[in-house]
């Protein structure tokens, strides 16, 4: 049975709408602190009856994927635009790459670029932000790549391995995404 289904088609990567099926590994991924504390995350037990209810609940069914390697059919993170305000046309966008052997490697950038693609030009969305721990210098540098400006920060909001950081929160706007990056579009 196929698990996987290619909505939105990148060069490495396509994004699949999310299932529960992968609750192990979101449940694996989600209590290392490798990758929570980067998602300010880390003092929350994730449980494999937690993630499935999570997973099957969908907290955006019309804009919630998987992150899957094109060459090996592979999970390897997450990408989402939550809380969709179709009056406001605005949504938050989350993220993360669980798979450690596909960090730093622009798999990040690439389901940020596609989704955003897939907000601004099938949604129909005009504002989309994030927020990010202050420390994770590497994430606000992908982000700026694509297009992300700062537009404030909430000091010392997030406590982490006993010591309080900044949330920094940055948008874009539509007008100022250009690009294509969806290859599988029609017209």
């Amino acid at each position: 049975m196929k698990k996987y289904f290619k909505k939105l088609l990148g060069e490495r990567i396509y994004l699949s709408p999310r299932n529960s099926e992968d609750v192990e590994q979101f449940t694996e991924w989600l209590n290392d602190f490798e990758t929570t504390d980067y998602l300010g995350r880390s003092s929350m037990l994730i449980t494999l009856t937690g993630e499935k209810e999570f997973l099957e609940s969908n907290s955006s069914p019309e804009a919630t994927f998987a992150i899957v390697t094109l060459d090996k059919d592979m999970l390897i993170g997450t990408v989402s635009i939550e809380n969709i305000n179709h009056v406001d046309r605005s949504g938050t966008l989350g993220i993360f790459i669980g798979d450690k052997q596909y960090r730093d490697k622009g798999y990040g950038k690439e389901a940020i670029n596609l989704i955003l693609d897939y907000g601004f030009n099938y949604l129909n969305l005009n504002n989309i932000k994030l927020d990010v721990m202050g420390f994770n210098q590497r994430a606000i540098k992908c982000y700026e790549k694509c297009g992300f400006k700062k537009i404030g920060a909430r000091r010392k909001c997030k406590y982490v391995n006993g010591k309080y950081y900044d949330s920094i929160s940055m948008d874009i706007l539509s007008e100022e995404f250009k690009e294509s990056y969806i290859k599988n579009k029609n017209i």
